[in-house]
């Protein structure tokens, strides 16, 4: 074999070997469902809804049980994107959210780029200032608010591809349209590593017939089951495209049930206490659950306390990045021991702020801003304010662990709350306190959260 032949060989044997190289980095989604409570599942043990398709998603991953992000969309996705609390960011409330720069703040796909990966949004990106591009994204689909879902609303006459203004024609259904955006990106890279962000629209108010609805139907209910719907088509899609063994799949909850379907937000017959905007239980206690074919073990439950802040270096994790960002702290731990059902060293206790409240919460108690301390051996359905003059040893023993960690963590020496305190957008607020303000279908003051 002469020179020249031996030569051209081994570049093609280096050009093969790189894109199989570049092919076998792990393609990473993240399903972002909206105003989803824990109890809104059925494998959490939902009474009242059935979730086939993401119970199928636990059945074959992992399923978590204390997963804990902001009670408040914009806060909650500021926090999943940058891996950094709310104090660090000065994503306190929903209007702060939409305030912070990229300069300022790194995301998930800027970091992600610079490993090779092809990035989307495709959803919701409400209280986020900019655009998804502005942070990194290669290609986004966005809308008006939340909540959208028919042209006939106020906010449904457009959405947004890339930055173009596309009309939302009658009688089609944005999240089929979302859906359908999301199968040609995968298309169009799927012998590429990816990142996908895909913050559904359901089940955020206002609360309409889905394309299945039947006269007399339950319309929240339907919405939940569209939804499931849409994350079972997608799941097909990944197999359609062989792209299941070397994708992992992330679902979760951006917030707790919105108010207005508390009551029915029930497991054994008891309601978890709290709800969206809360800072009980049902406000940033959501379902989360992993789904990485060959690599997590099957149907596993994982109890570790967790929170928001753990999906950026997880997400690192799985794309072999190192080092995210030399220029912020990174509050979140990687979560991929738990994934993989290995022993794991993560710390025992999750963080939870909105607004000026904040709390640290271990297994068995919760110690918030105001020095109060919280029995949690009944939650989620209970929680029991110990007495402050309590004697009881383990009472004393926990209120020292957990404020020995918010000495550490300091949020009140962090970026402070410039609103007024519940969380929401303040001129909404302003304007349900002089009655002239509307709650949605779903009851929620605030139809943009």
């Amino acid at each position: 074999m002469n020179l020249k032949k031996l030569f051209t060989l081994l570049i093609v044997a280096i050009t093969t070997l790189g894109a199989t190289a570049q092919t076998a980095k792990t393609n990473i989604v993240f399903l972002l469902a909206d105003d989803y409570g824990f109890a809104e599942t059925s494998c959490n043990g939902a009474d009242n809804y059935k979730t086939p398709h993401i119970d199928k998603l636990a059945e074959q991953g992992v399923r978590y049980t204390h997963m804990y992000t902001a009670a408040l969309c914009g806060p909650s996705r500021a926090l999943l994107l940058t891996g950094r609390y709310a104090f660090r960011t000065g994503a306190t409330n929903q209007d702060a959210t939409g305030k912070f720069t990229p300069q300022a703040e790194t995301m998930i796909p800027k970091v992600l780029k610079q490993a090779g990966y092809v990035t989307a949004s495709i959803g919701k990106w409400g209280q986020l200032p900019l655009t998804p591009a502005d942070f990194g994204f290669d290609h986004y689909l966005t809308y008006k608010g939340s909540g959208v879902y028919w042209n006939t609303q106020p906010k449904g006459d457009e959405y947004f591809v890339d930055g173009k203004s596309i009309p939302l024609k009658d009688h089609v259904y944005l999240p089929d349209v979302m859906h359908e955006d999301v199968v040609k990106f995968l298309s169009e890279n799927k012998n590429k590593p990816f990142f996908l962000y895909y913050p559904l629209d359901h089940v955020h108010g206002e609360i309409l017939p889905t394309p299945d609805s039947k006269p007399g139907s339950n319309l929240y209910n339907d919405n939940v089951v569209y939804m499931d719907k849409l994350v079972g088509k997608f799941m097909k899609v990944l197999d359609s495209l062989k792209l299941s063994k070397n994708t992992v799949v992330f679902f979760m909850g951006d917030n707790g049930t919105a108010n207005g379907h508390t009551t029915e937000a029930t497991i054994g017959g008891r309601r978890i206490v709290g709800g969206k905007g809360s800072m009980q239980e049902g406000g940033g206690l959501v379902p989360f659950i992993t789904w990485w074919k060959g690599n997590d073990p099957k149907g596993k439950v994982c109890n570790d306390m967790m929170d928001a802040s753990d999906i950026f270096p997880t997400i690192m994790d799985i794309a072999g990045v190192k080092s995210s960002d030399n220029k912020n702290i990174i509050d979140g731990q990687s979560l991929v021991p738990e994934m993989k059902g290995k022993p794991a060293n993560h710390r025992p206790w999750a963080y939870n702020q909105l607004a000026a409240m904040w709390y640290v919460r271990e297994l068995n108690w919760k110690l918030n801003q105001a020095g109060e301390l919280y029995d949690m051996t009944k939650a989620p359905f209970e929680e029991i304010l110990v007495p402050a003059e309590s004697k009881d040893p383990e009472a004393i023993a926990a209120r020292a662990r957990l404020q020995k960690v918010l000495d550490t963590l300091n949020p009140a020496g962090g970026i402070q709350d410039d609103g007024d305190g519940s969380g929401r957008h303040a001129a909404k607020v302003k304007k349900e306190k002089k009655g002239k303000g509307k709650k949605d279908k779903d009851g929620d003051a605030e139809p943009n959260n």
